[in-house]
């Protein structure tokens, strides 16, 4: 097992099967020592958990939750092309989209969730850039939706 796989479980985690892609797209896809995910949703056993706006429907917490969520979802996307998150040299960006209403200024603390959760698997090697952004609406009424960029050896 992966010093990775091995930390997400001291964290009482489990890495995803990969999620289907909901359109005509794959996963996530390597460039050179960089992988890009696509937009990963906080599907669990290809079911949405969260769903709604910010600000609306969800509350902060719910779509945080969810943010780690689709986090998870990610890393078995990349998973997926390296076979060995050990592989992860580290974080580069998180860009993450909230659906919310066009009050809602908490982004940052939505996106924290997926940022934080980065951070208590790579530590260092999880720092990153990112972007928090508000959304009118997301793929299937998701609350949230995290891309990540990795850099790998």
């Amino acid at each position: 097992m992966s010093k990775v796989e091995s930390k997400l479980l001291e964290l009482s985690l489990v890495l995803p099967e990969i999620q289907k892609p909901v359109a005509a797209y794959i996963p996530a896809k390597q460039v050179g020592k960089i992988i890009f995910t696509s937009g990963q949703l906080p599907m669990v056993n290809g079911v949405l958990i969260s769903r709604g706006l910010l600000g609306l429907d969800v509350e902060i917490d719910e779509a945080h939750k969810a943010a780690r969520t689709c986090t998870l979802n990610a890393l078995a996307a990349i998973k997926g092309v390296i076979g060995d998150l050990d592989r992860i040299k580290q974080i580069v960006r998180v860009v993450g989209y909230v659906a919310s209403v066009p009050t809602f200024t908490q982004q940052p603390a939505v996106v924290n969730g997926a940022s934080e959760l980065l951070l208590e698997i790579f530590g260092v090697n999880g720092t990153h850039a990112r972007s928090a952004v508000g959304m009118a609406v997301l793929p299937l009424n998701a609350s949230v939706e995290i891309e990540l960029t990795v850099e790998v050896e």
